[in-house]
C-alpha cells in the first residue's frame, strides 16, 4: 500500500456542504499548521498539558502515512483530524485519533466534511477501513457517526482514557463506543447517497437505548451528575449486553426535543461486504472527537 500523501487540491473534497462554500480542507505538514492545531485542542476541550497531543506526534502521522488535515478560513485553522496507520489482523486500516472544530464553526456540516475528505484520501491510497471511537453520551457526534456517515459499532470500552482533564467530560468515566467505517461498502455507499436510495434498505432493529438531551447539563453541575453517572452505568451495561449477543449499533435517530437513540440489531454481512463475509473489528484507541 503506498503511504504517499495527496496533494492540497485533492484533498479538497468533493461532498463539500453547501452551507459553508468558503471554507476549505487542505492536508497539513509544517510545524506552525501543527501548533495551530495545538491550540485548538485548548480551545475546544480545555485541555491540560498532560492531555494535549503535543505537535510531534502530528508532525509523526504525516511523516509515516497517516493524515493530517485542517479546515481553512482564509489563513486561519478553524477545525483538523489526524489519523494514523494501522495494522492488525493482517490488514492495514486508518485509526482516526482526533477531530475537533472550534465553537464559532459548529452546526455547519464542518465535522462531517472533514470525516469525507479524510475518506478520500484513505480510499485513494488503498485502505478500506477506518475506525474512532466517540463518546457515546454525545448525542451530536454519534448521530453523525452513524446516522450520516454510515459507520457501525459493535465494541465498548469503559473508562478508556481513565480521568479527563476536560471539563466537557463532568468528571465522569471516559466510556467510548468504537466506530468502523467500511469506506467502500454498500452500506456506507448508500447512508452518503453514492449507491441506491437510502430507503432502499432498511436494517431491523430489535432494541433501542435512550440518551436524554439533558445530559449534558446533568454532567456539568455537581447536584445532578449523579443522574448522568447512573444513565451513563446503564447505557454501558445495556450496550455491552446487545454486542455479547451479537447485535451491532446499525442505526441513531434523534428526537425533535433532543434526545438521541442507539438503534440495534443483527447486523447484514452484506451491507459490510458484497461477498456476505463479516469482518473482525480490530480497533485500539479512542479518537477524541468534537464536531457537529
Amino acid at each position: 500500500m503506498s503511504t504517499e500523501q495527496v496533494s492540497e487540491t485533492q484533498m479538497v473534497s468533493q461532498k463539500q456542504s453547501d452551507e459553508q462554500p468558503a471554507i476549505r480542507i487542505a492536508a497539513l505538514h509544517d510545524l506552525d499548521q501543527f501548533q495551530s492545531c495545538v491550540d485548538l485542542q485548548i480551545a475546544v476541550w480545555g485541555y491540560s498539558d498532560g492531555d494535549l497531543i503535543p505537535r510531534r506526534v502530528f508532525l509523526l502521522a504525516d511523516r509515516i502515512g497517516g493524515q493530517v488535515l485542517g479546515a481553512f478560513d482564509g489563513e486561519a485553522i478553524v477545525g483538523f483530524a489526524m489519523g494514523l496507520p494501522g495494522y492488525k489482523n493482517g490488514k492495514p486500516y486508518l485509526h482516526s485519533h482526533m477531530l475537533a472544530v472550534l465553537p464559532a464553526y459548529r452546526n455547519l456540516g464542518l465535522g462531517r466534511r472533514l470525516k469525507l475528505a479524510q475518506r478520500d484520501d484513505a480510499i485513494a491510497r488503498g485502505f478500506e477501513l477506518m475506525e474512532w471511537t466517540f463518546d457515546p453520551l454525545e448525542i451530536k457526534n454519534a448521530h453523525l457517526n452513524i446516522a450520516r456517515l454510515g459507520a457501525i459499532c459493535r465494541r465498548y470500552q469503559p473508562d478508556f482514557y481513565g480521568p479527563s482533564s476536560s471539563p466537557l467530560q463532568g468528571g465522569l468515566p471516559t466510556d467510548r463506543l468504537y466506530a468502523e467505517w467500511w469506506l467502500n461498502s454498500p452500506r456506507v455507499q448508500r447512508v452518503l447517497g453514492e449507491a441506491g436510495d437510502a430507503s432502499d434498505h432498511t436494517d431491523a432493529v430489535t432494541e433501542e437505548i435512550l440518551v436524554p438531551q439533558e445530559l449534558f447539563h446533568w454532567k456539568q453541575e455537581p447536584a445532578t451528575r449523579g443522574l448522568a453517572s447512573e444513565r451513563q452505568r446503564s447505557n454501558r451495561e445495556a450496550l455491552q449486553a446487545a454486542f455479547s449477543r451479537g447485535l451491532a449499533v446499525t442505526g441513531y435517530r434523534r428526537e425533535s426535543n433532543g434526545d438521541g437513540h442507539f438503534l440495534l440489531g443483527p447486523l447484514d454481512p452484506h451491507q459490510i461486504s458484497p461477498s456476505g463475509s463479516l469482518p473482525t473489528s480490530h480497533a485500539d484507541a479512542p479518537e477524541t472527537s468534537i464536531v457537529s
